[in-house]
């Protein structure tokens, strides 16, 4: 099938116009059928840009295409797809009488067989969950991430629980990192006796708890693990990578790595907690003594704040507008070295955002493609200014809160000053810190990949990042032998096998919770998860009520950077997860969906700051909902209608 217009190929993708389509017969290259549309609009370059104009009169009515182009566009398209083994969309332009194909990629909206993966528990007697950190990893984790990362991430809990004085009392395998078919789940599995001894010392775990763990979680975050985190990148990144030996590399990754988890921790010990009891408290309070009808939602007192996500925004939207103000001429010669500059400060300052914890995978500071993309968005001018959304918000708060507080007195009034403090100072603090996840990253990955790139060079991988699918102490016992100008292991094989089973495993749908109805404490905690009842089937998926409004378009279902380029003004973001490099999507959404996520996650903080609808935590969106498909989002009630 091929679709055509005039103009621009934009003004199809972004549903701006409808197409003529045609019907080839792939054997024969004959035209099957065909339907001419009435093509109002198309888009035209400028230079600085592009827009749409309207199609003269006599144009709207002919066909795009003559016969003779379709079927040649056809036998090009046939000969891509054969090319990489399935089926291909491919983007093509008609320039004269010549016919250039622009870019190609996998059908995305194929369905994929799901893997029927066996979901045995590590321990019989285990509770896993899927929450947390393990929330920053949707996908099947990298053999290097599991085996480099979540023993850190375990030790930093272990030392932890030493210094709130509960590890004797919590069982070595308790609130740890496991892998379930290589998905990241805690464990929170206790027997009765366990259960009974953490109960008795719970009172004064509280005690410890309460001073050490929220009251000073900005101080612990601020004033010591980043800064901490921060000296560690920094001694690293002042070394040599080229000429460092193989088993130094490896050394600084672990340094970085265990940095990151120590500091992570504390986000999640002290921080999200915070801010997750702090709006709780004053959400509950707001509704139950004080919002009278006509009052804005309890939402309004938490957003219009400077935070790390918002400041990157602006700072994309800064380097698209001065780029709308050059030549196109003096753009692509002149100041081509002045826009690399600009954007290479952009990516210093905030290119550690992670698309997915496990450090295999991307982040922008190494692959910008995708933040160029909201560059050439703010280009186009459709966006509204980040900086004039943010002024909105924060004039709404500031008049929710001055109206909230003047109308208050006595003890009503000291309750509310104080809630509503608590819970502003860690709206945007929760921002930042998960925004800082991955300052570590863009470094990590640098050693990493020139380890794999020595491995390539001693013919034990076939591609530099082939480093991320190998264990540490496969590659520990690598990088001893290069260093000992010893020959090394063919893994090639390994890795083609461990690549293989992770593109299985990533096509399953982890259960949040295992097992299925599990208990804690007689209480059945399963159940207040959306993602954990029925939905293999109907016309609607249940979530969390992350973002209030409801909004119907069409389905883009995302499920990395890679795909980045797809999103249209106007579609629904679909994805597993939405971290803070996922923000620079946001602008163009009208709703957002999510496998993973609640009310607090980044992706419900962010959708509140856009004023558009979002449901959280489905468990299966990416599964049920079809790329392209027209859906309804609900984001008050939290559920996604399916349209046929």
């Amino acid at each position: 099938m091929i679709n055509a217009a005039w103009g621009l190929g934009e003004a199809i993708v972004g549903g701006l116009v409808t197409p003529d389509t045609f019907v080839i017969n792939k054997q024969t290259g004959a035209v099957e059928s065909s339907t001419i549309a009435d093509k109002e609009v198309m888009t035209v370059r400028l230079p600085v840009g592009t827009h749409e104009e309207p199609v003269p009169a006599g144009r709207r009515r002919q066909p795009a295409l003559e016969p003779r182009q379709a079927a040649e566009l056809a036998k090009l398209g046939v000969q891509i797809e054969q090319l990489y083994g399935q089926p291909m969309d491919v983007e093509w332009v008609l320039c004269g009488e010549r016919l250039f194909i622009l870019q190609a990629r996998p059908i995305t909206a194929l369905p994929e067989p799901r893997a029927a993966l066996d979901w045995t528990l590590p321990r019989a007697e285990g509770r896993y969950v899927r929450k947390a950190v393990a929330e920053l990893l949707p996908d099947p984790l990298s053999p290097l991430f599991a085996t480099l990362a979540l023993p850190f991430w375990n030790e930093s809990m272990r030392e932890l629980m030493k210094r709130i004085g509960a590890a004797m009392r919590i069982p070595e395998h308790m609130a740890m990192l496991t892998t379930i078919n290589d998905y990241a789940y805690y464990d929170f599995g206790l027997r009765a006796l366990q259960w009974a001894r953490l109960m008795s010392a719970m009172p004064g775990l509280i005690r410890r708890i309460g001073p050490e763990l929220l009251r000073r979680a900005e101080a612990r975050w601020a004033d010591e693990a980043r800064p901490h985190y921060a000296g560690v990148v920094g001694k690293w990144a002042a070394v040599d990578l080229n000429t460092m030996p193989s088993t130094e590399l490896l050394e600084g990754a672990n340094e970085i790595v265990r940095a990151a988890a120590d500091h992570y921790l504390v986000i999640e010990s002290g921080i999200l907690p915070s801010a997750f009891i702090s709006e709780a408290l004053f959400t509950a309070a707001y509704k139950l003594l004080a919002r009278r009808k006509g009052d804005p939602p309890a939402v309004t007192f938490m957003l219009g704040f400077d935070s790390a996500p918002i400041q990157a925004e602006k700072s994309l939207y800064d380097l698209a507008v001065w780029a709308r103000t050059q030549p196109e001429a003096v753009i692509r010669l002149e100041s081509s070295q002045e826009f690399s500059r600009r954007f290479a400060e952009h990516l210093n300052r905030f290119g550690h955002a992670v698309y997915d914890l496990d450090f295999a995978r991307s982040v922008p500071a190494d692959e910008p493609a995708p933040v160029l993309e909201t560059i050439k968005y703010f280009m186009t001018g459709q966006a509204r200014s980040p900086y004039e959304r943010q002024a909105a918000a924060a004039a709404a708060r500031e008049q929710a809160t001055h109206e909230l507080l003047a109308r208050l007195k006595g003890l009503r009034l000291r309750l509310f000053t104080r809630l509503l403090k608590w819970a502003q100072r860690y709206a945007p603090l929760r921002e930042d810190a998960l925004a800082d996840v991955g300052l570590g990253w863009p470094l990590l990955r640098r050693m990493l990949r020139e380890l794999g790139r020595r491995f390539v060079a001693a013919g034990m991988v076939a591609e530099r990042d082939d480093v991320f699918w190998l264990k540490l102490e496969e590659a520990k016992a690598a990088a001893r032998s290069l260093d000992a100008n010893q020959s090394v292991s063919d893994c090639r094989p390994l890795v083609a096998e461990r690549r293989s089973k992770w593109e299985r495993e990533r096509t399953a749908t982890p259960p949040v919770m295992l097992p299925h109805g599990v208990r804690f404490m007689g209480i059945d905690f399963s159940s207040w998860q959306a993602a954990r009842t029925n939905q293999a089937a109907g016309d609607a998926i249940k979530g969390q009520a992350a973002s209030p409004g409801c909004a119907s378009g069409v389905a883009r279902v995302i499920h990395g950077p890679d795909e980045f380029n797809r999103m249209r003004p106007g579609d629904i973001l679909v994805a597993k997860i939405t971290t803070p490099a996922w923000t620079t999507l946001f602008p163009l959404a009208a709703a957002v969906v999510t496998d993973v996520g609640g009310p607090l996650s980044h992706g419900s903080i962010v959708a509140r700051e856009y004023h558009i609808p979002a449901v959280l935590g489905t468990g299966v969106a990416t599964e049920r909902i079809r790329d392209g498909q027209r859906i309804t989002v609900d984001g008050g009630a939290g559920v996604v209608k399916l349209n046929p």
